[in-house]
């Protein structure tokens, strides 16, 4: 096969033909679109009602070029990685089955199927055409989370639903404006099946802005440079993903590589077992990505889709082999995916339903960790805490108002692994999110609640030259009577695996914690404080009811929803990041400042790092000091 001509060597005049302008007009343009996807990205989050879009940045924005060209998804927000690896999809899907011939300008598509374009319900895609000189020529698009799309749960986030009719209302592409007058039976349709619409329409008014906004920035470029030039320059922007996707990929051996990752339990009961298995086939700058042997579609709606699965492919890829890819429609050229329909990475409507998404999608990440980090050595990338732990809850408080509270109270975000580059961060979101994390002030003021604890876990990263990011341990004391919806996905094994020699950090796990009479008073951490409490998920002791990776497994939806009293307390504590290289290798610097800082324990540093520490870092961090001696001595015997 040829290889196509490497951009950085093709004339001036040979890049002039391909892509309409010169090199510096190219980079100029789309500099100015990754501006414009940002200012309606900027727009929206100032202006957004609903909290899980103002507080954590739920949505994203693209543009796409137009239909003759194959709808190419070339500039992208810096926002949500599951929304922009699906989007160029269903941009193209909504479009070609609506008809690009029954659009008009000021027209605002939206679809809302995720077997369609991925995701879930609830993640609604917003499609405007740009037309120039009568034709369209682009398209500025916006996928957003709507807190509540019906069904059987307030909020939707629950791993209990058994298919797409318990998921929500499924809309297939209509319009919701059309030449900028709003279509009152959509509107009808959508309102007449949410809670919560309240919020929802005050934002539906500012994304069609944000995409009105969006239109007129592209129209100002091509006024400016000429439709050639705007054109050239969304595949200018592709062909340069696709070419450092190449190179990246050319860097791993040729060869067939396999691996795997576990999902513990779908929504009904633990006797299924969940797994993702992979077969990497690379040959030269091409590799397959073969998901054949995953387990077949849940009988909940854990399932993700193809098209999710297609995201997970490219996320892991890029964090694997170069994380500055530019993500467009040209970062899978060279990628083959290959999957059986019906499984829970390419499930089928109606009984393979899609709630969780980015649980099963992100099990296709750890695989392909699992199938490359042996391959790599230095240049493997450690686990992170692999699941969201998603909450949901819902409830009314005592003088009758409705609420809610979805994604914040769980163990939403967590640590990631380390690498080569250093220690792993302690509080992200997954490696495919891209979440900003709520504020406290404002969690606590949308529901009956207080947070009473939001810190790292000690001795939870999993050891290594490079230490793996720390656990994060999370206690929220509800004062009204609540529903929960508790989705821990990933306790049963580490997902944060280790990388070149580095250790698995350890699981996590989930407890409600009974009304006392000191509520408001912080709940400690010792095995006598967790005999108290009810488990929800976890491998815990039989006894003390704390984690132990050779206790007794606790399922997450042993109870449907977990209705608790006022005065309850819900802990969850996410998995640990994973180590990376040898952890004897570790300076023992760094060690110190680690028991300085509570992330590892005096205890922990002989036991995982070979570091005698001496001191009281409790009552006097600054007199810890390094038992120089004790220190060879104890890593000699290692």
């Amino acid at each position: 096969m040829t290889e196509p001509a490497r951009l950085r060597e093709i004339s001036d005049d040979e890049f002039t033909a391909a892509y309409g302008s010169d090199r510096f007009t190219s980079a100029v343009i789309l500099n100015r679109l990754r501006y414009a996807v940002e200012h309606m990205s900027t727009g929206f989050m100032r202006e957004a009602f609903s909290p899980i879009i103002r507080d954590w940045y739920d949505f994203a924005c693209t543009i796409s070029g137009p239909p003759e060209r194959g709808y190419p998804m070339a500039v992208v927000s810096n926002s949500l990685v599951v929304f922009l690896g699906t989007l160029g999809d269903a941009v193209r899907n909504a479009v070609e089955e609506f008809g690009p011939e029954n659009l008009s300008p000021g027209d605002v598509l939206i679809c809302n199927d995720p077997y369609r374009g991925g995701t879930h319900v609830n993640d609604v895609c917003f499609i405007r055409p740009v037309f120039a000189g009568g034709k369209i020529v682009s398209f500025v698009n916006m996928r957003a989370h709507q807190l509540d799309m019906g069904g059987t749960v307030p909020g939707g986030f629950s791993a209990t639903k058994s298919n797409v009719y318990e998921n929500g209302l499924v809309i297939p592409p209509v319009l919701l404006w059309s030449r900028d007058q709003p279509v009152r039976s959509t509107f009808s349709l959508i309102f007449d099946n949410t809670r919560w619409g309240g919020m929802l329409l005050p934002d539906f008014k500012s994304i069609h802005q944000q995409l009105k906004l969006g239109e007129q920035l592209v129209l100002e470029n091509i006024e400016r440079y000429g439709l050639d030039a705007y054109l050239g320059t969304l595949t200018y922007a592709c062909d340069t993903s696709a070419e450092r996707m190449r190179d990246a990929i050319a860097l791993v051996p040729d060869g067939d590589y396999t691996g795997s990752a576990l999902i513990d339990a779908d929504g009904l009961d633990d006797t299924v077992d969940y797994t993702v298995r992979v077969t990497l086939r690379k040959r030269g700058q091409h590799i397959e990505v073969d998901l054949s042997g995953t387990s077949p579609q849940a009988r909940t709606c854990i399932n993700c889709g193809v098209l999710d699965a297609k995201t997970a492919v490219g996320v892991a890829l890029t964090m694997l082999l170069d994380p500055e890819v530019p993500f467009t429609s040209g970062t899978w050229r060279t990628i083959d995916l290959a999957t059986p329909p019906g499984t829970l990475v390419s499930s089928l409507p109606p009984d393979g339903g899609i709630m969780m998404f980015w649980e099963a999608s992100g099990a296709v990440v750890s695989a392909i960790f699992d199938a490359l980090n042996p391959v790599l050595g230095e240049k493997g990338v450690a686990g992170d805490y692999g699941s969201t732990n998603t909450h949901n809850a819902s409830g009314v408080t005592a003088g009758g108002t409705p609420w809610t509270s979805a994604t914040q109270c769980g163990g939403e975000h967590g640590p990631w692994g380390a690498t080569k580059e250093g220690d792993g961060d302690s509080y992200t979101v997954l490696f495919f999110l891209n979440n900003l994390d709520p504020a406290t002030e404002t969690i606590e003021h949308d529901a009956p609640l207080v947070m009473l604890r939001k810190e790292h876990a000690i001795d939870t990263g999993g050891a290594g030259e490079f230490r793996g990011g720390a656990a994060n341990l999370k206690d929220t004391l509800w004062l009204s009577a609540a529903s929960h919806y508790l989705s821990p996905f990933r306790t049963k094994v580490p997902s944060g695996v280790g990388a070149n020699g580095g250790k698995a950090g350890p699981n996590g796990a989930m407890w409600f914690f009974p009304p006392r009479e000191d509520a408001r008073e912080l709940l400690g951490t010792s095995a006598e404080v967790y005999a108290g409490s009810i488990p929800v998920a976890g491998v815990l002791d039989p006894d003390s009811k704390a984690p132990d990776p050779e206790g007794v497994y606790h399922y997450f939806a042993s109870r449907p929803v977990w209705r608790t009293e006022p005065g309850t307390v819900l802990r969850c504590l996410t998995n640990g990041g994973g180590g990376w290289g040898d952890p004897l290798a570790r300076d023992p610097e760094r060690v110190l400042a680690d028991v300085r800082n509570a992330y590892v324990s005096v205890e922990g540093a002989a036991r995982d790092y070979g570091v005698v520490v001496i001191g009281d870092p409790h009552h006097d961090p600054e007199g810890l000091r390094i038992d120089e001696q004790a220190t060879a001595e104890l890593r000699a015997r290692r």
